[in-house]
This record gives structure tokens, C-alpha cells and sequence, in this order.
């Protein structure tokens, strides 16, 4: 199906190469007006949240359920913050980085021991949060210059009261209609994995280049894309386990980042509005769009990419 510029491509393979234009990146300060107090507006209230003793399999399962990247650890009690933990936190788990050790070595890679340790060995016991009285301004700073896709929102006891999003964000986009296009804000230098790649390959990419995403390419032909959300809801929804015969990490590696890939791959196209290539990322609930000219992949995306643009038009 087509429609104002936006594809949705079931299983359609599409060629990987340079685009037929000079697109080079643009580059977006954050000058929003400041309204104090203004970003409880926007922010989500209703956050779920895990105990630091909750399992990093039940935290993965949460996040699968819920459909979140990211879940604020609290104290079940008081509901105040010890850290967050992440879909990036999962993927360093699993070979990403140095907190696979709680699997490699405490666990002599038994897969399923290290998943059901606390979500406390894995968490980020600091992190940045706002304030209920700070702006939407000072949230845009934050997600711009640090390169976070969400932040608590506490109170003077470190008690959480909502957490803001780049899909919060991107709520505002749509509502605003933009000169923007999605070539003037796309990603066009693309790191990528091949389908007989295998997991632990596209693990310890994403994990050495804090991606959230790799597009899957043969021979200049795209596949489909690999997300962190795609790992973590591959462990949450157990159908690893369905997979493994001795539930060693290894055999879990091993595997190819095409048994990663589900469902539908949905497109833009570089002269799409930027708003309504956001109305489409919160509809559907993913985090990036493959731009394609002539049938060809020339760039990403991301609702980072969205959320500076946003920065951008409210200067």
C-alpha cells in the first residue's frame, strides 16, 4: 500500500546504495520556548515500573508486553527511583559489553541462570531526570545532547511521578504541519548486518555503536531491520528457549539475526512530511522508517532524527 509518501512493505526487497542526490546531514539546535512547569503536558503518568529483585527475564517480559525500550526501577513501597534499565542493557547482557560477565562467567553461560538474576545487576543506578516544574525545553536538551530516549520525571524524594519519551515528543510533531521533509533529517551513513550474521554479531554492534537498530543487507538488497526491542521481546516472549537445546548463551549467539526479523517493513520516502512520517511511528509504535528512493535504501529515520527536527521548527 502507498499513500502520501508512506510504503508499507510486507516482504518487498530493496536495494541498499546512495541515493540520486547530495543529502548531507543537517544539523538541529534545541530553542524551544520555555513554559515552566509545561512538561507534565506531555509526559506519560501512568509508568510502569519494576523492583530492583524482579528478574532480568521478568523485566524482558515487561518490556515485551508493554512494548517499552526502557522501565524506571523503583522501590515497590515508595515508588522511588534506583535506576533504569534497558533494552540496550539486555543486549549488553548478551554480549554487547561487559555486563555479559554475569552470564559468561558467574554463570559459566548458562543462559537461563543469568537471566534469572535481579534486574539490579544490570541496571543503571545513575541517571538523568527532570523535575515536574522544568519545560519541555529542558527535556529536548536533555534527549538531544545526551542521546536518551527517555527521562524520569521525580520528584525533591526521588519519587517517579511520569517519564517523558521521544514518542511524547513526536505527539507534538504531528500536530504541528512541517515544511520538513524526511530527507532533510534522515540518517544516510548506515551501519548494517547481514541475514546469516548471527545474533551475537548484531549484539556486540549494536553494543559497540549504541544503536538501536541494524537494517539486515545481502547483496545491496534489504531484508528487514533488527531493533533492540526485536532482542528483548525475543527473550520476553520465551520463544528463545523454544529455540536452544542446551540452554548455553553460545548456542544463543550462534543463531542467525534473521530468526530476529518478524512482521511487516514499513517505508518512507525522502519527500515525505516529517509529521506524517511521525503520526506513522507512533500509530505503529517503531522507532525508525527506511527511506526509499526508486526502490533503493538511502538512508534511516530515527525519532531521534524526528525529535530534533521538532527542536528545530519550535526555535
Amino acid at each position: 500500500m502507498q499513500g502520501n509518501g508512506i510504503n508499507h512493505k510486507a516482504s518487498d526487497r530493496l536495494l541498499k546504495m546512495p541515493g540520486k542526490q547530495d543529502r548531507g546531514p543537517i544539523e538541529f539546535g534545541s530553542r524551544v520556548a520555555p513554559h515552566t512547569g509545561e512538561i507534565m503536558g506531555i509526559a506519560t503518568t501512568q509508568v510502569v515500573s519494576v523492583p530492583p529483585t524482579m528478574s532480568i527475564i521478568g523485566a524482558a517480559q515487561t518490556m515485551t508486553a508493554c512494548g517499552f525500550r526502557r522501565l524506571p526501577v523503583t522501590d515497590a513501597g515508595t515508588r522511588r527511583m534506583r535506576g533504569i534499565v534497558t533494552a540496550s542493557d539486555i543486549i549488553n547482557l548478551l554480549g554487547g559489553g561487559d555486563k555479559q560477565n554475569l552470564v559468561t562467567v558467574k554463570h559459566r553461560g548458562n543462559l537461563l541462570a543469568g537471566l534469572n538474576e535481579s534486574v539490579r545487576e544490570i541496571m543503571s543506578g545513575h541517571y538523568l531526570s527532570l523535575r515536574a516544574a522544568e519545560t519541555i525545553a529542558d527535556a529536548l536538551s536533555l534527549i538531544i545532547e545526551r542521546k536518551i530516549g527517555g527521562i524520569p520525571i521525580v520528584d525533591e524524594d526521588e519519587t517517579l511521578l511520569g517519564i517523558v519519551t521521544e514518542r511524547d515528543v513526536l505527539r507534538l510533531l504531528e500536530t504541528q504541519p512541517s515544511p520538513l521533509a524526511v530527507e532533510d533529517v534522515m540518517s544516510t551513513s548506515l551501519r548494517v548486518t547481514a541475514p546469516d550474521a548471527t545474533i551475537g554479531a548484531a549484539t556486540r554492534e549494536m553494543g559497540r555503536c549504541r544503536f538501536r537498530r541494524l537494517p539486515v543487507v545481502s547483496d545491496e538488497i534489504l531484508f528487514g531491520i533488527i531493533t533492540s526491542t526485536d532482542i528483548v521481546r525475543y527473550i520476553g516472549s520465551g520463544e528463545v528457549f523454544e529455540r536452544l537445546v542446551t540452554g548455553d548463551m553460545g548456542e544463543l549467539m550462534a543463531l542467525p539475526a534473521r530468526t530476529l526479523m518478524k512482521g511487516e517493513l514499513v517505508t518512507t520516502t525522502p519527500e515525505a512530511p516529517i509529521d506524517l512520517a511521525a503520526r506513522l511511528m507512533r500509530e505503529r509504535r517503531i522507532g525508525a522508517l527506511p527511506v526509499i528512493e526508486d526502490s533503493r535504501l538511502i538512508g534511516l529515520v530515527t525519532e531521534f532524527d524526528l525529535v530534533r527536527a521538532y527542536a528545530e521548527a519550535n526555535g
